[in-house]
């Protein structure tokens, strides 16, 4: 029987000898790379960003828009949910169509192909001809959503620097809350154009007649930008190596990193493909039981804390506690800028003090505000300061916790040969859950009362911190090549 030693010693030869292999491939591949052009590290996590943003207008620009288009097409509540509820529905089948095709065709054909949609949407919106084809380019629009939304942050996460991709992650978030505001100053600027007198006929209806057109139209401009920033980003280097495309890999590498990260990286990559010569892994692997778990639960109990219902819903929610209508829509406005702000916290702490530390602390101020607001609305309470003071921390503690670390978490802690289908499929529950909540927080509301409501929301909160206690594992500062051995489970 051979000793633990002995054993010990061969296992260290045997990993020894796999890293000097691949770094004479790593040196190889960098010699033989070709020459690409591509600009830097910030551009393109800048260019992925921006479809951060347009998903977030799309989802808020609708807010301005019902009113009018119910009224113009004189829909029934079926139809009106229909026209909020198709974008939703186009979400769906985005995200599923990227478990397809982001692992067979690359991450920036699906960017571009998501900017090209939303930028139709645009188009379609501002000019449909009847409320049919109005739906269709919702439809068209949430797909690209749906794309923009497992793509863009697993594009980020497969660029960024382990030391800075959870600040990099974050920013797509901090896109989302950017053009959740950008939509709603934009429909109260268009609004605010209206009343002025017109003379011309075509300026009368669209800025008067039918001013939900330009509303929509706004977004044809960060689309056309966003598609047009994405010709010039490279493709995602860890997809090519994947798909054995490794001079190319290389190339990219050695352009937006440098020879000395560059040659670290590929060295990574070629010891982890080593171990997995000739897998071909499903997302039905044993081995990937504890990443599916970790990602399914956060994008399920992002969800169920509230946070949708309370953006979307929150001049509902100010108006039940006895505030009027239009203090209301400014603490909605509030509530957008809170969002932006405090996603800067998670900007430059998620890489400083960890994610699972972003995640214990934003949970407990979430909790403790849920509970507060529940305790207001049991109690009758008029106050309409402390019911806002407790959702803006609310809000606060989502934008540095919840919000960009479920997204980072996400797309960092699978392998490259399942990501994107992994991915998509987080990302998929993630939007059957937003769908969840949409459908029943109308009802809970009605049936159990705003109290239970809110304590629901906290109860499920409560779960997610025990969870991310337990189960979550810190990230910061590991490669996505490191991950494996720490979310992976060995066969």
């Amino acid at each position: 029987m051979p000793t633990q030693e002995k054993v010990t010693s061969e296992v260290n030869s045997t990993i020894s000898a796999q890293a000097t292999v691949a770094s004479s491939e790593a040196d190889a591949l960098l010699s033989k790379a070709p020459a690409i052009k591509s600009p830097g590290m910030n551009y393109i996590c800048l260019a992925a960003a921006l479809g951060g943003l347009l998903f977030g207008f799309d989802t808020a620009v609708i807010s301005g828009t019902i009113s009018f288009v119910k009224t113009q097409y004189v829909l029934n509540a079926t139809s009106e949910g229909w026209f909020v509820s198709c974008g939703l529905l186009g979400c769906i089948i985005g995200v599923i169509a990227c478990s397809f095709l982001s692992d067979r065709i690359g991450r920036k054909k699906i960017l571009i192909w998501s900017g090209i949609m939303f930028l139709l949407s645009s188009l379609g919106c501002a000019f449909a001809p009847n409320f049919d084809l109005l739906v269709l380019a919702r439809l068209i629009g949430g797909i690209g959503v749906g794309m923009a939304s497992v793509v863009s942050p697993m594009y980020i996460a497969e660029f960024a620097p382990a030391a800075t991709r959870g600040k990099m992650i974050a920013c797509y978030q901090l896109a989302i809350t950017v053009g959740i505001l950008l939509a709603y100053f934009s429909n109260m600027l268009i609004l605010s154009v209206s009343k002025i007198p017109q003379t011309d006929a075509f300026l009368k209806y669209f800025l008067q007649a039918e001013l939900w057109r330009p509303m929509f139209l706004v977004m044809g401009i960060p689309s056309a930008a966003f598609a047009a920033m994405l010709l010039s980003v490279p493709e995602s280097p860890r997809w090519l190596f994947s798909v054995n495309r490794k001079e190319e890999a290389a190339g990219i590498l050695k352009t937006v990193k440098g020879n000395d990260t560059a040659s670290q990286e590929l060295t990574v990559m070629s010891e982890t493909a080593a171990k997995h010569t000739g897998e071909q892994r499903s997302l039905a692997d044993p081995s990937l039981r504890l990443p599916l778990l970790i990602g399914i639960v956060l994008a399920v109990l992002q969800q169920f804390c509230g946070i949708n219902a309370i953006i979307y819903y929150g001049p509902r929610i100010f108006q039940s506690a006895g505030i009027a209508g239009g203090d209301a829509l400014t603490f909605q406005v509030i509530i957008g800028v809170i969002n932006v702000l405090f996603t800067f916290v998670a900007i430059n702490n998620a890489d400083k003090y960890g994610r699972k530390f972003l995640l214990l602390s934003g949970l407990t101020g979430i909790i403790a505000s849920l509970v507060v607001c529940g305790a207001l609305f049991f109690t009758n309470s008029n106050n309409s300061y402390v019911l806002l003071g407790s959702i803006l921390t609310f809000i606060a503690c989502f934008a540095l916790s919840l919000g960009p670390i479920t997204w980072i978490m996400i797309n960092e802690i699978f392998p490259t040969e399942v990501r994107g289908r992994a991915v998509s499929l987080c990302t998929l529950i993630l939007w059957l859950a937003v769908w969840v909540v949409g459908q029943f927080f109308p009802w809970l509301v009605e049936t159990a009362g705003p109290a239970v409501t809110f304590w629901t929301f906290a109860f499920c909160s409560g779960l997610n911190m025990l969870f991310s206690w337990k189960v979550v594992r810190e990230t910061k500062n590991k490669s996505l090549e490191e991950m494996e051995n720490l979310f992976v489970a060995p066969h």
